[in-house]
């Protein structure tokens, strides 16, 4: 393909996105197939001569999107909502188009200087604490994810390495492997699964920590847990609070649980993956009061920030804590502006879709998204509980319910019984 056929072939593309969202609703939502459906249709191996474009193109319909579940369906209601944009599409195609990897200043100086400028837009945007934002001398800094998981287990990580480190200066007698095995990390019993498998890959013990009626955690319970595990020889090191829990999207208490890590020397890592991005409206930015006890603090944009998948937006108050961490700087790395850069090189990569939607959409326009969500939200829990003769859930929801009853979604024709799904 030449630029010329690219050109052609691109507008073809573009027309078919563009049909494919204006008329999404009309398709079925989840596919009407059986695991091992696509198989069959495809050839065991790769064609030894090429096809032509207009043969691969028609078998997007004939073979893939029957088997495609549409996440941005108006009567898709499942696992959390999949933001997208025709900004995003736009700024994807340039990400693609230029190619560069930015995993340091040198290999790219706009791709991560652009990251770390724009995590400082987002983080004003959501009014995070000065020590986040990496500013012009500032020691934190934001840096982009794949997802929260990645998030946690970095999180996870670099606090390891932390205690670690401040464990063996007070006790120089004792090994890293004294230390690891006595360390522990704690996160409610409603955290998601990326916590307990972040410990897993972090080889520390964990353990849940019991939420109340409204299914948060509050500070006397982390103290009762904390107390025991001192008493018998554990360091605790690590607390992952979470706002918007998958199960139920409750809010851990950060004003209770911040003083109490702050004081202990734990690290606090707060997930709200999902209920992060309201946090822009300010009707729904006291959720995130007691954030300035944190070390570290991530929300996921491409949930129902118009952002596509996967972007996952992590800050840390000391961006040194994770360069201790994970710093390796081999030869073919080094740059003639290696310390001035540093800054940057907290970066993994960058996207430049960022840069597009904030200036497209601005902080004004954001909110004016999220709200009547969240209000036609409302009304439509209350239409359920009236209807069904259900209570309505308690706390703070934004857009999940759960009930224990199974609704059903509407899949364009018959009447699927679906699980009510938890959001994160």
């Amino acid at each position: 393909m030449d630029a010329a056929e690219f050109r052609k072939r691109g507008k073809e593309m573009v027309d078919y996105v563009a049909d494919y969202l204006e008329k999404i609703d009309k398709r079925q939502v989840f596919p009407d197939v059986e695991p091992g459906y696509l198989r069959p249709l495809i050839p065991d191996c790769a064609p030894q001569d090429p096809e032509s474009f207009e043969d691969v193109f028609k078998d997007i319909e004939k073979i893939i999107m029957p088997g495609v579940t549409h996440w941005h369906s108006p009567y898709f209601f499942a696992y959390f909502p999949s933001a997208s944009s025709f900004p995003a599409l736009l700024a994807d195609i340039l990400c693609g188009g230029i190619g560069c990897v930015g995993f340091s200043w040198a290999a790219s100086p706009a791709c991560t200087e652009l990251e770390t400028v724009m995590l400082d837009w987002l983080g004003k945007m959501i009014n995070l604490p000065e020590e986040f934002l990496a500013g012009k001398d500032g020691q934190g800094g934001g840096v982009i994810q794949g997802s929260a998981s990645e998030a946690t287990l970095i999180s996870l990580l670099a606090a390891r390495t932390k205690t670690i480190r401040r464990v063996q200066s007070e006790n120089p007698e004792l090994t890293e492997a004294d230390i690891m095995g006595r360390l522990v990390a704690y996160a409610s019993d409603q955290a998601h699964s990326s916590v307990e498998r972040a410990a897993l890959i972090g080889g520390v013990k964990i353990k849940n920590v019991s939420s109340d009626d409204k299914f948060t955690v509050c500070g006397s319970a982390l103290k009762k847990v904390l107390d025991e595990d001192k008493a018998s020889g554990l360091i605790p090191f690590f607390f992952c609070a979470t706002l918007g829990t998958t199960p139920c999207c409750s809010f851990d208490r950060l004003l209770e649980l911040g003083p109490i890590c702050n004081k202990e020397n734990i690290w606090m890592h707060i997930d709200a993956a999902y209920a992060g991005s309201a946090f822009i409206c300010p009707e729904f930015r006291h959720l995130l009061n007691g954030v300035e006890f944190a070390d570290s603090f991530n929300f996921n944009p491409h949930k129902w920030l118009l952002v596509n998948f996967d972007c996952s937006a992590m800050w840390v108050k000391k961006r040194s804590d994770l360069i201790g961490a994970f710093k390796l700087e081999p030869l073919y790395l080094q740059h003639h502006h290696q310390e001035r850069s540093q800054q940057c090189n907290v970066n993994m990569w960058c996207k430049f879709l960022h840069n597009f939607l904030t200036r497209v959409y601005h902080l004004k326009g954001a909110c004016p998204y999220h709200l009547p969500y969240l209000i036609l939200f409302l009304e439509w829990v209350m239409l359920i509980c009236v209807c069904c003769g259900l209570t309505p859930p308690a706390g703070k929801h934004h857009t999940a319910a759960c009930s224990p009853s199974a609704l059903p979604l509407w899949d364009g024709g018959e009447n699927q019984g679906n699980e009510a799904c938890g959001l994160r």
